[in-house]
């Protein structure tokens, strides 16, 4: 009977912690670029049980000695494995700012796209491409880190710059020369447009292994492998200006999954009590 209530407590400390995740999904449903976690269990390892006598000396059965002969193996239900995330892309929102970035990952890709932005931790990933333009001209996030290039932070100014489809950053060399920039480019978008900078956009090898941070940041692992930017142009992702990528959690989905979620909690609570029940009557009815 031990087994069984071993069994059910497992089973509901299990549900609770998929519970919590489901939550977490669900208050970040509206989130920019948010990426839903889902919970992976598995079966919890066998144990063997022996048996010892309370004076602690061994027994000699017929053939052999044990002092601890094995009565049988004991199974605790499951436990939580592992809590990755799933990049499947969100939805397309439009909005028109031209500080709004979004990363269109290529159809089957296995690899998504990050931008790159500072912070004082070091540089970190992020789906999110929702900026603002500080004091200085530089693109940050609401917290104030700056979004990054491969020349360094990026600097611009009020309505003299695009963002192309590959993530290169032009301005319009008739408005204001910047020194840094340095190539000029055919753009139909601007008379005389020249190359100021190009996103620095990364991926890693195994992307379900890396750490949320919090405020939509993403730090690698061993495991995930560290950021490298794609190998070919065909493989790089589509930047589209203007453009946010919506939350990929499906409300009713995760209310669904909430209500499995409270039918397993209750049964492995109900199955508790039923062994706890049978065990008091075994103690307290039948040991008389």
């Amino acid at each position: 009977m031990l087994r069984g209530i071993y069994t059910g407590s497992n089973g509901m400390i299990s549900q609770q912690v998929r519970m919590d995740v489901i939550a977490n999904n669900l208050a970040n449903a509206d989130k920019t670029a948010f990426k839903r976690d889902t919970t992976v269990f598995k079966t919890f390892p066998e144990m063997l049980i022996h048996r010892y006598d309370e004076d602690g000396v061994g027994r000699t059965p017929m053939g052999s000695f044990d002092t601890a002969p094995v009565v049988g193996k004991l199974g605790l239900g499951t436990e939580v494995n592992e809590i990755y995330t799933r990049f499947e892309q969100g939805a397309v929102k439009k909005t028109g700012n031209p500080f709004d970035i979004m990363l269109q990952d290529r159809p089957g890709s296995e690899h998504p796209a990050f931008l790159v932005v500072m912070t004082n931790r070091g540089e970190r990933l992020t789906r999110s491409g929702a900026f603002v333009l500080d004091t200085n001209g530089y693109l940050v996030t609401p917290q104030g880190f700056p979004l990054m290039g491969e020349k360094g932070p990026i600097q611009v100014t009020r309505d003299n710059f695009l963002i192309k489809e590959n993530g290169d950053l032009i301005i319009n060399a008739d408005i204001g020369n910047d020194p840094r920039a340095t190539t000029t480019t055919a753009d139909n978008r601007y008379e005389n447009a020249v190359t100021l900078d190009k996103l620095k956009i990364r991926t890693v090898e195994n992307p379900r292994h890396l750490d949320k941070e919090g405020d939509s940041f993403y730090v690698d692992t061993p495991e995930s492998g560290e950021p490298r930017p794609f190998p070919s142009e065909t493989t790089e992702p589509e930047v589209l200006q203007g453009y946010l990528e919506a939350s990929n959690v499906q409300v009713v989905t995760e209310m669904v999954e909430m209500i499995e979620v409270n039918r397993a909690y209750e049964a492995n609570a109900k199955a508790m009590q039923t062994h706890d029940a049978l065990l008091g009557k075994l103690i307290n009815e039948v040991a008389r």
